[in-house]
Parts: C-alpha cells; sequence; structure tokens
C-alpha cells in the first residue's frame, strides 16, 4: 500500500478538473493495481481547501467522490507515541515540520507504507519514513 499526501490528490483533482493528463494522473495510471490510502488528516485539508473555493458544494463533492476510491486510515492508540517520537527526534536534530504534515507522516509510518506527495521538502527531515515522489520520472 501507498499513503497519498495532500499535494499528490490536489494536483490529480486539478488535472482532473482541466481534462489535462499531468503527472499526478499519470502515477496513478502507472500503479493502478496498487492499494491505496490516505491519512483522516489529509482528507482534513482537502475539506478545508474545499470550503475556501467559490464553489465549495462542488468542490466538497469532488474531494468525497475521491475518497470514496481509496482507504482513508484513522488514528489509533499507536499514533501518539509515534508522533511525539518523531516530534521529539526532529526537535533534537534543530528541524520542524507543521503538525498536520506530522500527523500524515505519522499515519504513513504507523502503517509501514511509503508517503507519495509532491513536497517532498516538506517531509525530508522525518526520521524513517519512505517518501515517493510522483514529479520524477523513473
Amino acid at each position: 500500500m501507498t499513503h497519498l499526501d495532500t499535494s499528490f490528490l490536489v494536483d490529480l483533482l486539478r488535472e482532473q478538473q482541466r481534462h489535462a493528463p499531468g503527472p499526478a494522473t499519470d502515477w496513478l495510471e502507472a500503479h493502478a493495481d496498487e492499494p491505496l490510502g490516505l491519512s483522516v488528516f489529509v482528507a482534513c485539508e482537502l475539506e478545508a481547501g474545499a470550503a475556501r473555493t467559490a464553489h465549495p458544494q462542488r468542490e466538497r463533492q469532488r474531494v468525497r467522490e475521491l475518497l470514496e476510491t481509496t482507504t482513508v486510515v484513522y488514528p489509533d492508540d499507536r499514533y501518539a507515541a509515534m508522533y511525539g517520537d518523531l516530534l521529539a527526534r526532529m526537535q533534537l536534530r534543530g528541524r520542524s515540520i507543521g503538525a498536520m504534515d506530522l500527523l500524515i507522516a505519522t499515519t504513513a509510518g504507523v502503517e509501514s507504507v511509503p508517503l507519495l506527495t509532491g513536497n517532498t521538502r516538506h517531509f525530508e527531515h522525518v526520521p524513517d519514513l519512505r517518501l515517493l515522489s510522483y514529479k520524477t520520472r523513473t
């Protein structure tokens, strides 16, 4: 399984809206048989983004339709310990990350899966997090 970050899903939604496949669509097509998941915190960011648009109802519907195609992962009792460990390790190294990004990284870490993102710089200092980028071709 691969977890999807907000940046990937925003790019995918934009590509779909423009009817112009791009890197997100290409990655999704190349990995069509791979199980996909995402943190509920990614869903929260998508909902917040939809609420800020000129047409929030329409955008929320697009988000909901997208979320129906993947597994949304919710926190359990393992999350607090991993979040605390990751935050402490980063702070000891003089590194920081936004709370939502750390929660998204925690979800991937707890599930032991890579995180697919277009913003690898946001996550590059999270210890032991496996990152994938859809913006580079391999």
